[in-house]
């Protein structure tokens, strides 16, 4: 009699290894059809997707019998499974050329307890843009939640994040990890506020497509506030949109109607000023109303000079990076407590996946 074994395969593109306006095209267009095509490639019985603004990650389980059927265990058949799994991500998503002949250098791909052990970070918070954030923790269980009532996650994915689950509850309770958690797009809306008032009649613009960005875009979100954004090309704005939220609009548009924002938000990594007193000068010389200006780059991206024009309040990153700086230093202090608890748990919980 055959014995059945399995495979559980984690792979992955993340913040950490694409900048974040490139993440869109790596998105799945829609996840349900997405998941379904995964779990239809030969060998893969299981399939869970997690996809959020900052990861996109599938989990599979490959569940097949050693003796009479083809063996995905074997090299030639993981690397079967595992070309099967990039064209069905090449058919899913919106890659561009450039991008799949580098896939194998963008790929991240893990089996077994490394699976365990990331799927426990992760839900810990430890793989966030944001450390101990609640949000990926939510994210987590909608993916299960998701899989389990399309029929595509089984005995062993439903097993494994229902243990993941119960285990980073604990482990995030007992270390207080998540607790008063606040981002630098959090700590930069609070100043914003107590200066100018915000709300959603205010024109907002956000500049920049990188990770600090990427926080404001989701406090903004987060209170309901529209907002435009842009970048060095329109391509980046778009695609920052498509995962973030905000208009995108062309930064050549954004100079020349300057005068039509409340609010602006400038979170670069650019080396140079990208906002300058000629370049706005003519714009904003007849603007009526005051425009507040937090520039929370690093470096500097907005030319002190532009305060000499009327009704400009300009305010920089340090303004706000004691009380942000702060937190993440707090939350670094746990950090190690919570890696400690999952290096115990992880031996425990693939003892626990073999007895399946």
């Amino acid at each position: 009699m055959s014995e059945v074994k399995f495979d559980v395969l984690n792979a992955r593109v993340t913040f950490k290894n694409i900048p974040l306006h490139a993440l869109a095209r790596f998105a799945f267009k829609d996840v349900k059809t997405a998941c379904e095509s995964f779990k239809n490639i030969e060998g893969v019985d299981e399939c869970i997707i997690i996809q959020t603004a900052s990861r996109v990650e599938i989990f599979t389980v490959s569940n097949v019998e050693t003796e009479d059927s083809p063996d995905a265990r074997r090299t030639e058949g993981k690397a079967l499974v595992l070309n099967k799994i990039k064209e069905t991500w090449e058919q899913n998503s919106n890659l561009t050329p450039n991008d799949i002949d580098h896939f194998d250098q963008t790929l991240e791909v893990y089996k077994g307890d490394d699976v365990y052990l990331h799927l426990l970070r992760l839900s810990c918070g430890l793989d966030s843009v944001v450390v101990g954030k609640q949000e990926i923790f939510n994210e987590i269980k909608e993916s299960l939640a998701n899989a389990k009532q399309a029929g595509f996650s089984g005995k062993i994915l439903n097993k494994l994040f229902e243990s993941v689950i119960r285990l980073a509850t604990t482990i995030r309770d007992s270390t207080e990890i998540g607790k008063n958690v606040v981002s630098l797009g959090d700590v930069a809306l609070r100043l914003i506020d107590e200066k100018a008032g915000l709300d959603a009649k205010k024109k907002v613009l956000l500049i920049g497509t990188g990770e600090s960005a990427a926080m404001v875009a989701k406090s903004l979100n987060n209170k309901q506030i529209p907002f435009e954004v842009t970048s060095r090309t329109i391509d980046r704005a778009t695609n920052f949109s498509q995962i973030l939220g905000g208009k995108p609009i062309d930064f050549h548009d954004v100079l020349v109607g300057f005068d039509k924002f409340d609010i602006i938000i400038v979170a670069t990594t650019a080396d140079y000023f990208v906002i300058t007193y000629d370049r706005i000068k003519l714009v904003m010389e007849e603007k009526k109303k005051g425009t507040l200006i937090l520039d929370i780059s690093e470096p500097r991206a907005v030319d002190e000079g532009i305060t000499a024009l009327p009704g400009i309040k300009l305010l920089f990153r340090d303004q706000v990076a004691e009380i942000y700086e702060e937190n993440v230093k707090t939350r670094s202090g746990i950090v190690p407590a919570v890696e400690k608890i999952i290096s115990k748990e992880v031996p425990v919980l693939s003892a626990s996946m073999k007895r399946i």
